[in-house]
């Protein structure tokens, strides 16, 4: 058994003046100018950061925490502000 393959073939294309006229009770006029939809760019691609190197570590945290521990006289009470606060300030200069 043979198997036949069929082409298909497009229709003609009109030209633009076929395709924008418009038969009116026997008489071609122009068709209203077709608004043409313009080209979308593609959004700007984010800056991709390595999160890896921008997060302190704990050491670094705790190191400098430790320096606004010293730095307030040793003075207990204020272990989270002075880890937060250190957290804050190494997290804002890897930006």
């Amino acid at each position: 058994m043979a198997t036949e393959t069929v082409k298909k073939t497009k229709a003609p294309a009109k030209s633009k003046s076929a395709a924008n006229a418009v038969e009116t009770e026997g008489a071609v006029t122009a068709a209203p100018a077709v608004a043409k939809k313009k080209a979308v760019k593609a959004p700007a691609k984010a800056k991709t950061v390595d999160v890896a190197a921008a997060t302190p570590t704990y050491a670094e945290i705790a190191q400098l925490a430790e320096r606004y521990w010293a730095e307030r006289g040793w003075q207990d009470g204020y272990a989270e502000q002075d880890w937060l606060r250190a957290e804050r300030e190494l997290l804002g200069a890897a930006s």
